[in-house]
């Protein structure tokens, strides 16, 4: 075995024999049933292999880690246009808070807290259809991926719609500021749906290959904008704990609600981590000390 292949082996091990997962996502029904004793990582190295341990086919939500790809799309459709209505910048509140919204004038701080997704998917979906909008981004996750494999789950998407009154009040509230340019329900109804994108790890690593600047980009990604993702990912990625993942990580990464991480570790790999219990700040909570483990194994690192 090779020592990547026997790091992997290692941290799955370590993993469950601390068993200590943390709690599915309580709020989103078709989430909260979900057993948290779970765990996957894949690895995508620069030759193009892929070295993966546990449920690594299995897929799952990826949730908040859909702002990545909504963020790239619609940077691609309207360039920097999008900062005039979504800030760059970390915050010290949960990813669902309004507090920032109402000292900014309806300006969210981040493209990844839930109120910037919301205004970044609203962008996209200007002048056309939800499904149009959900075909785009579905479509450059599934090239990114080079693979078709990739699906909306309805049932999670409907989920969400039935019990997302905080994200329902953060559109209306950004709307009430003029920073929604579509009917709220209209952009809620594509953000669910969003979210409700379903990949195993090896598809997600698969995915983050562009962005670690392993394989040349589809022509809707520049150069540009894989690295303003990546500072992203970097800063505000694991929202009010993206300070304390960046000191113990040091890589950019994006987590999601689902239990998933995408992790980019630049012209080395790209990492995809499942692990569906999560800690206090909404992120992984056997996938946050896996990636730890991992960047410690390697030496990975942006620092």
């Amino acid at each position: 075995m090779d020592s990547l292949g026997q790091a992997l082996e290692e941290i799955h091990d370590r993993i469950h024999e601390e068993a200590d997962w943390g709690l599915p996502a309580q709020y989103i029904p078709e989430l909260a049933n979900v057993v948290p004793e779970q765990f996957a990582i894949s690895v995508v190295t620069a030759d193009g292999s892929c070295h993966s341990v546990g449920q690594a086919q299995r897929p799952f939500s990826i949730q908040s880690i859909s702002k990545v790809f909504a963020l790239i799309a619609t940077l691609g459709r309207i360039g920097d246009q999008l900062w005039t209505r979504v800030g760059r910048e970390p915050t010290r509140t949960a990813f669902d808070s309004i507090m920032l919204l109402e000292t900014d004038s309806g300006r969210p701080p981040n493209p990844f807290v839930n109120a910037g997704a919301i205004v970044t998917t609203d962008a996209l979906l200007s002048g056309r259809e939800p499904r149009q909008a959900l075909a785009e981004i579905l479509g450059l996750i599934r090239a990114m991926a080079g693979t078709d494999d990739i699906y909306i789950n309805n049932e999670v998407a409907d989920s969400e719609k039935r019990t997302g009154a905080r994200n329902k009040a953060l559109a209306h509230y950004l709307a009430s500021h003029g920073n929604l340019r579509n009917d709220p329900d209209l952009t809620l109804g594509t953000y669910f749906h969003q979210c409700a994108i379903e990949m195993t790890t090896e598809q997600l690593a698969m995915s983050g290959r562009v962005l670690a600047g392993l394989e040349c980009a589809p022509r809707t990604i520049s150069r540009m904008h894989a690295k303003r993702a990546n500072a992203l990912m970097m800063t505000c990625g694991h929202y009010d704990a993206s300070g304390e993942f960046a000191f113990k990580v040091g890589l950019p990464g994006k987590s999601g609600v689902g239990g998933g991480i995408l992790l980019i570790a630049p012209r080395k790999a790209s990492i995809a981590i499942w692990s569906p219990g999560l800690n206090g700040y909404g992120n992984s909570h056997a996938g946050t000390r896996a990636a730890a483990m991992l960047a410690r194994s390697t030496g990975w690192s942006v620092f």
